[in-house]
């Protein structure tokens, strides 16, 4: 069995194309997403500002072969985006991810001094 590490991935994109319903629904559904839905979880949390209504954010969870690193960790939060974003009717550009592998990360701990 091969080894399992556990990704934390940012998608970022732009709204693109929104139609008329889907801009009033974000908006009015923006309350719902700022700040305090900035959170990693399997199904991917969406997170955006409603002034300017520009960017938005998709934080996802993924446990995937280590063997298949960062760069498949990051496709595959891109494609649960794409699907999620589509079910949702909500048009699109210019997604990108940022990726980090949480078993490989350096934790810098203070000294019981320094606290």
């Amino acid at each position: 069995m091969s080894e399992q590490h556990t990704y934390r991935v940012i998608v970022r994109g732009t709204w693109d194309g929104l139609t008329e319903a889907a801009r009033t629904r974000l908006l009015a559904e923006a309350a719902d997403h700022g700040l305090t839905s900035m959170r990693f979880t399997e199904e991917g949390a969406l997170s955006y500002e409603s002034s300017p209504l520009k960017h938005f954010s998709m934080r996802y969870v993924l446990v995937s072969d280590a063997a298949d690193g960062e760069e498949m960790a990051g496709a595959l939060a891109e494609e649960r985006a794409e699907t999620t974003l589509r079910e949702l009717g909500y048009g699109f550009a210019g997604l990108r991810s940022t990726v980090t592998d949480l078993d490989t990360m350096k934790i810098n701990f203070k000294p019981a001094s320094r606290r």
